[in-house]
């Protein structure tokens, strides 16, 4: 599993109330949505390290969406 690490995020409430509604509707904790919705931007933009790593997680998310 990959290491991963605390980070303080400021972020406008009623963005944080969408993604709290989002995490609801997908079965996901918040933070995990957080994370689900960062890798697919990254992964659009060609920005993701390798498309290995991870690789294991992002397939079962992606079947949750």
């Amino acid at each position: 599993m990959a290491e991963k690490k605390a980070f303080p995020l400021r972020i406008n409430e009623q963005v944080l109330a969408a993604m709290q509604r989002w995490a609801e509707d997908d079965l996901r904790s918040l933070n995990a949505q957080i994370e689900y919705v960062l890798r697919q931007a990254l992964r659009r933009a060609g920005r993701l390290p390798s498309p290995t790593a991870g690789a294991d997680q992002d397939e079962k998310d992606e079947g949750r969406s």
